[in-house]
């Protein structure tokens, strides 16, 4: 890939993995301020700021890699502090606290669908504008997809895994747990052998062609948008 071309994909991709990424653990930090927990909101983790929730590895070095060797593009921010004793209903407050993230990212999947619409609306007057647009809203529902999928598997310390976990019976959910440490070791092993590739791309890809169709676009082009931006 030459120099322009990175550049390209880096300015279509990097608004929508900085908000789908800030914008899922402010949900984190929202769910547990409304359920009785302040400590996000005290340590001023409550915004949509992304500097104040970048990981310098999963918010910027991996994704820039994966963009540019292309395939799953995926990524993470820095955690948003949730004390769990300080919730109402600990055990069901878990569960609703960890699945805001995964709810965000559906609901920003839609709004890039609504800005695919605005695009294809727009490209006979403005394509200058909207063509940029259309390509950033594509990219905009595929990473959120991938987020919104991903997050729900039931490995800690992913969503998933603390849904799964708030559900557990005590001695079950205390083993259950002690998985947590090793549980991005394990993430990361499975996209380096391709399994997460394997078994979630066809669901992300068909939850992506799905919405890209509610902003106007053919499945097929929006799969041509997504490996041109070096997703596929």
């Amino acid at each position: 890939m030459d120099e322009a071309e990175f550049i390209r994909r880096i300015a279509v991709w990097v608004l929508p993995v900085l908000f789908a990424i800030t914008g899922h653990e402010v949900a984190h930090g929202w769910a547990a301020r409304t359920l009785g927990d302040p400590t996000a909101m005290m340590l001023g983790r409550l915004t949509l700021n992304p500097l104040k929730h970048i990981d310098p590895i999963g918010t910027v070095l991996l994704p820039g890699l994966l963009l540019y060797v292309g395939g799953f593009v995926f990524g993470w921010a820095r955690p948003v502090p949730v004390t769990w004793e300080n919730l109402r209903h600990p055990r069901r407050d878990i569960a609703l606290v960890a699945a805001a993230g995964p709810v965000a990212n559906l609901v920003m999947a839609l709004g890039w669908a609504l800005a695919i619409r605005v695009g294809t609306l727009l490209l006979p007057y403005l394509p200058w504008f909207a063509e940029p647009l259309t390509y950033m809203g594509v990219a905009g529902i595929f990473i959120n997809v991938i987020l919104l999928i991903l997050n729900l598997l039931p490995i800690l310390p992913l969503d998933g895994g603390r849904v799964v976990l708030s559900f557990l019976p005590g001695p079950l959910a205390a083993r259950y747990s002690r998985l947590e440490p090793y549980g991005l070791v394990i993430l990361l092993a499975l996209l380096a052998l391709n399994v997460l590739g394997q078994v979630l791309s066809p669901v992300i890809l068909l939850v992506a062609t799905t919405l890209g169709g509610l902003g106007g676009l053919p499945g097929g082009l929006t799969l041509q948008i997504l490996e041109s931006l070096g997703a596929l």
